[in-house]
């Protein structure tokens, strides 16, 4: 992020415009919305110029800048559709103390206006580095279409309001009457019966909240998904806008963690539990501690929590602390593959179903588990599989796989850096270091990516190994 985002207070303040044409109107119909002091200078003004000055709304002075006219300006725009005046406009006006943005020269700008979607005091500002304004008016107009008119009134009326529902107890119950509000009835008053109606069901809205009873502490278990953030449900979602506190796994990408509530405290998950972080085992009963004592908290897992997750030993801790909870599944780490490869885990060419398994599991398994994976046609998805590729390999063999037995290892599924390789098992040991694969990868047993030029499908690889 080149240029930081930041909204400034230009209440009194002084913002000087050089050039007085066509080019500085579009940017003082902005200017113009705020309650800065306005200077602009420039020969020959243009009409609606004029009558801006002629209104009050601005000082108009027909002549360049000079040296001293951008003394005490904060900001100085440099609009003059031509690029000597504006540079000279830019040195005064540095020299002087302000920051200059020059008309279409972000090279030479300390600051760019973004597009902006006003719904004061509301204002969505959309930026794109100078690099697609295109782009940039294009969510303008999504935003606008997305956002009703009523938004700003609604603001304000919940800002004046704000002194009467400091009596609410900082935090969940002061949250969920701000969110009723605004979500629901709100727009519901404006609708039917306007602004009166507005602030009449803020008080009845006070009211039943003080009346309910004390909110209880929960724990959402959440599915993060294998890394996409695309990819996160809307349900998981609202629980990281709700919670207090996230605990999760050091594996999930900032691009997810970034949906979470900035003023949600935030506790990363690994199997060190180094410096500020929680191993594995404590962090469930950090998270049913944190709910005892009134708190959201968003327990949030690589993938789906439902598989290789550890679920069923969370929810035994979080009943036995009398805490509430509900799962929030997310996409697994082997639909995200499958999709990534353009394959069905459970299709009929030739095979029906599709085993789950860990890494960790294989030195447990029984003849037959071996045998149900080694025969034609079978389909796994083989999750921490890649130090375990020499076993799988071995045992595979030896229970009669094919020596061709396809295997497809997707690495970092979903995300912008995803790699795919396929091989047999006779290759897997020697790809996988080839491909130095060293991020979260899954093995897909049994399984080509669907353009592979090996072969048309699986039917055709199953009959290949018959």
């Amino acid at each position: 992020m080149k240029h930081f985002p930041l909204f400034l207070d230009l209440d009194g303040r002084c913002v000087v415009v050089s050039g007085a044409g066509e080019c500085a109107v579009h940017k003082l119909r902005l200017l113009l919305k705020t309650s800065a002091r306005i200077k602009v200078y420039g020969r020959r003004p243009v009409p609606q110029i004029r009558a801006w000055a002629m209104e009050g709304r601005l000082e108009l002075f027909a002549r360049p800048l000079h040296e001293g006219d951008a003394e005490g300006a904060t900001l100085c725009y440099c609009a003059n559709d031509n690029p000597a005046e504006d540079a000279r406009a830019a040195e005064i006006s540095r020299a002087q103390g302000a920051l200059v943005s020059i008309v279409d020269n972000l090279v030479d700008s300390e600051f760019i206006t973004p597009a902006i979607v006003d719904r004061d005091p509301v204002t969505v500002a959309i930026g794109t580095e100078g690099a697609a304004p295109v782009l940039a008016r294009k969510i303008k107009a999504e935003l606008e279409a997305m956002l009703p008119v009523s938004l700003g009134l609604l603001a304000r009326i919940g800002q004046q309001f704000r002194s009467s529902a400091s009596v609410l107890k900082p935090g969940q119950q002061r949250r969920r009457f701000w969110s009723r509000f605004f979500e629901r009835e709100g727009p519901d008053a404006i609708s039917n019966g306007g602004e009166s109606a507005a602030r009449a069901s803020l008080g009845d809205l006070l009211n039943a909240t003080l009346a309910e009873r004390e909110v209880t502490g929960k724990v959402f278990l959440v599915g993060a998904g294998p890394g996409d953030a695309e990819l996160m449900t809307l349900k998981a979602r609202r629980a990281l806008d709700s919670a207090d506190t996230v605990l999760c796994d050091s594996s999930v990408p900032g691009e997810v963690l970034e949906l979470a509530r900035r003023e949600s405290e935030m506790i990363i998950v690994d199997d060190r539990g180094c410096g500020t972080s929680l191993k594995h085992p404590d962090a469930i009963a950090t998270a049913a501690e944190l709910a005892r004592a009134g708190k959201i908290v968003v327990r949030l897992k690589t993938g789906d929590p439902a598989v290789f997750g550890g679920l069923d030993g969370d929810i035994a801790v979080l009943e036995e602390a009398g805490v509430q909870w509900e799962i929030v599944p997310g996409v697994t780490a082997a639909s995200a593959s499958a999709a990534a490869i353009g394959q069905s885990l459970t299709c009929g060419n030739g095979y029906s179903g599709i085993r789950l398994v860990t890494a960790q599991e294989l030195d447990t398994f029984s003849e037959r588990d071996w045998q149900d994976l080694s025969r034609p046609g079978a389909v796994a998805a083989i999750y921490m599989g890649i130090g375990a590729a020499r076993l799988i390999q071995g045992r595979l063999l030896m229970y009669g796989a094919s020596e061709g037995t396809a295997v497809t290892v997707v690495e970092n599924a979903s995300r912008p850096n995803q790699k795919i390789f396929d091989t047999t098992i006779v290759g897997l040991p020697g790809a996988i270091v080839r491909e130095r694969v060293d991020g979260p990868a899954l093995l897909l047993l049994g399984l080509l990516p669907r353009n592979r030029s090996l072969g048309a499908g699986l039917n055709d690889l199953a009959k290949r190994m018959l």
